[in-house]
């Protein structure tokens, strides 16, 4: 018997090793590798590539433009690069440019915009935050009721709201302020921002809030101490949303405020569509380009937030 095995030996080597062979010659298992030029590739880039120089080409015409002197614009070549590089029409969009009887520039109308964005955004936030916590969290009589009312009013046109806005503020004394229309900015903030951090709040797990409350924490604590430190992505889509929306205002900004108050936007308006004396292309570009600066850089540096707190707020109603 031990012959016989012996001698078969060899014979059951070479039988178990004829499959593996046989794999082997067969060549590569699994799902063919795609093609990177593929015409299913070649088609979204394409796409992405046309529309980002759809978007982008606007945006170069007039990084160009601000930094060309009036005589070269005046040769009608919009998409050439600057043969002499000047960064005088900056400077006379942010310092010496007229924006009504006023010739002091955006410089005026930039620390009157921050004046307004920084109280509006940290106010609308702070007390959005705190409503959508209590709706997702603390169920109290007439919290639906309170919640439609939220959401109906944030698909209320604002032009509707224009003229009753001016009453009430000029019974309390701030019509033509700035506080006047931090104020503004803050209640039409309202609507939207509750309704994502109560959305954000309501996808957090619910263990979390009931382990809280076993161990004796109240209202604020669990607010401060938990659902704080675990919503940064949320406060990063909320201050995103009230600065690039605030910033860029103009109706409320021409409406609720006095020329000595208006917002950059405001003052960008005057400057862009002034009747008088030569039209200076090159200022209007350098007075737009430094009006929107400052959303674009905070959504540059924050966009990865942006997306995460988007995505986040979505998950649960």
């Amino acid at each position: 018997m031990a012959e016989q095995l012996l001698r078969a030996a060899p014979e059951l080597a070479v039988a178990s090793a004829m499959p593996a062979r046989a794999r082997a010659l067969s060549g590569p298992h699994g799902p063919r590798p795609r093609r990177r030029f593929s015409r299913r590739n070649v088609f979204i880039y394409g796409t992405l590539a046309l529309v980002a120089v759809y978007y982008l080409l606007p945006l170069y015409v007039m990084v160009v433009t601000s930094l060309k002197g009036m005589p070269e614009i005046r040769l009608g070549n919009i998409f050439s690069p600057p043969v002499e590089i000047t960064f005088e029409p900056w400077i006379k969009a942010w310092s010496t440019a007229c924006t009504g009887l006023n010739c002091d520039g955006l410089s005026r109308g930039f620390w009157n915009s921050v004046m307004i964005t920084v109280p509006s955004v940290f106010l609308s936030i702070s007390i959005a935050s705190i409503n959508g916590y209590a709706l997702a969290n603390w169920r109290f009589k007439g919290a639906e009721v309170f919640f439609t009312v939220l959401v109906v009013g944030a698909f209320i046109p604002y032009q509707v709201m224009l003229y009753p806005v001016v009453i009430v503020l000029r019974e309390i004394g701030l019509y033509g302020s700035l506080w006047g229309l931090v104020l503004v900015h803050t209640i039409f903030g309202m609507p939207i921002l509750t309704l994502l951090f109560r959305n954000y709040f309501a996808s957090l797990p619910e263990e979390l809030f009931k382990a809280a409350r076993v161990d004796g924490a109240g209202f604020w604590t669990i607010y401060l101490r938990i659902m704080l430190p675990m919503s940064l992505p949320i406060f990063v889509v909320a201050i995103i949303l009230q600065v690039t929306g605030i910033w860029n205002d103009f109706l409320f900004g021409v409406v609720y405020t006095k020329p000595d108050t208006y917002p950059m936007t405001v003052q960008l308006n005057n400057i862009v569509n002034a009747v008088q004396g030569v039209k200076e292309y090159n200022v209007n570009m350098a007075a737009t380009l430094l009006t929107g600066l400052v959303p674009l850089v905070i959504y540059f540096i924050s966009g990865k937030l942006f997306v995460r707190g988007i995505a986040a707020g979505a998950v649960k109603g």
